[in-house]
């Protein structure tokens, strides 16, 4: 059976070489067309150029790997339809389960591979393809540009701290002017100010600092301390929840809903933030939280959708391949988009909106499969 298994393989493998390939090459093509007056105004070089083409490839990958699978697979399948070559294997005594274990496992490792890409590569390969595109030129919009955030501030709801400063600098993760209120157990609060604040060592180092302390909301503030150093370790908050901070709230300002598109690693710095999330944030959140889990899964449901399509006995032109993908990807993207529309609204729970579309073609391809004979 091993034979078997590396011909299907073989057959499955050079198609879809070909699809990722040629999508690929017409993605960063049309890409770098609508781009090329931006690159032009910034002044990049051919190499400046060819290193910008090569950052964003992990980000075009993620996007065009489910289709590309989806349109290899109908394309192999319909061969072998065409050709009756399935027909053969089942009348050996092979189910049709068992030859299609390969694809299973392709798909798998497409779902790895995706997951991969999305949550390790491409959000440094943004950040690389964006200092490509900063290299010469800054506009006040670049992510490379806000190096300084003013007049900045988070809550951090867990920790009961609320921090306010003038500026924070996300190279050297310094505040600058920085405040910190927080309560006590027993009901008062304190308060701080510094000049600057830095992370050594995992530690939040405060210099040049004068505190405060209250008994109650209504009594005044008593000064209670005043160094020029004091070093606060329970101040727990990284500077990797402070980026997530300033990313997510960048998303929400920005309103986006359509895609899950926020790495799991920044929605789990700014949930330990804010446990207690409620509302439209939270079903947005969380409805990004379970899409960025469930999307890599697209690849292992487009085999079981490819299957029934492409394997069903008959002599087919092999453009039905084609035209079958377009299809499914049209009505899945439709689905998907609907969905976590009703999420982020909070019309749906978050885990039912990311996962829905995959839960419907799932249950659809394992009927269809169900049904072939």
């Amino acid at each position: 059976m091993r034979l078997l298994d590396r011909y299907l393989l073989r057959e499955l493998l050079t198609p879809l070489a070909y699809c990722l390939g040629g999508f690929l090459i017409f993605w960063i093509s049309f890409d770098l067309f609508n781009e090329l007056p931006e690159l032009q105004e910034r002044k990049l070089h051919t190499l400046d150029v060819l290193g910008y083409c090569a950052a964003m490839t992990p980000g075009f990958l993620v996007l065009v790997l489910p289709i590309a699978l989806l349109l290899a697979l109908l394309y192999t399948l319909t061969n072998h339809a065409r050709h009756n070559e399935i027909t053969a294997m089942r009348a050996a005594g092979v189910s049709l389960w068992r030859v299609c274990v390969p694809y299973f496992i392709v798909g798998l490792a497409a779902s790895a591979v995706l997951f991969g890409l999305n949550e390790f590569c491409v959000p440094r390969s943004t950040d690389w393809a964006d200092r490509i595109l900063t290299r010469y030129v800054q506009k006040s919009g670049d992510a490379e540009a806000k190096n300084e955030f003013r007049n900045f501030g988070f809550t951090n709801t867990r920790g009961r701290r609320a921090w306010f400063m003038s500026e924070y600098h996300v190279k050297n993760s310094e505040m600058i002017k920085p405040q910190v209120n927080w309560n006590l157990p027993d009901g008062s609060s304190r308060r701080l100010y510094a000049d600057n604040a830095v992370r050594t060592n995992g530690v939040w180092t405060f210099f040049n600092v004068a505190e405060y302390s209250q008994a109650d909301a209504s009594a005044p503030l008593v000064p209670s301390l005043q160094t020029n150093e004091l070093a606060l370790p329970e101040f727990d908050e990284t500077p990797a929840q402070i980026q997530s901070e300033i990313k997510i709230s960048g998303y929400l300002s920005l309103g986006g809903t359509g895609k899950a598109d926020i790495p799991l690693a920044d929605i789990l710095a700014y949930l330990r933030l804010h446990p207690d999330l409620s509302g439209k944030t939270s079903s947005w959140l969380l409805t990004k939280f379970h899409g960025r889990l469930a999307a890599p899964l697209e690849c292992f449901i487009v085999v079981l959708i490819a299957i029934p399509f492409g394997a069903a006995s008959g002599r087919r032109n092999l453009f039905v391949g084609v035209a079958g993908s377009i299809f499914i990807c049209f009505i899945f993207f439709v689905i998907q988009s609907f969905s976590l529309a009703f999420g982020s609204g909070g019309l749906l729970p978050p885990w039912l909106a990311a996962w829905l579309p995959d839960m419907i073609f799932g249950a659809v391809g394992l009927f269809l499969m169900m049904r072939m004979r």
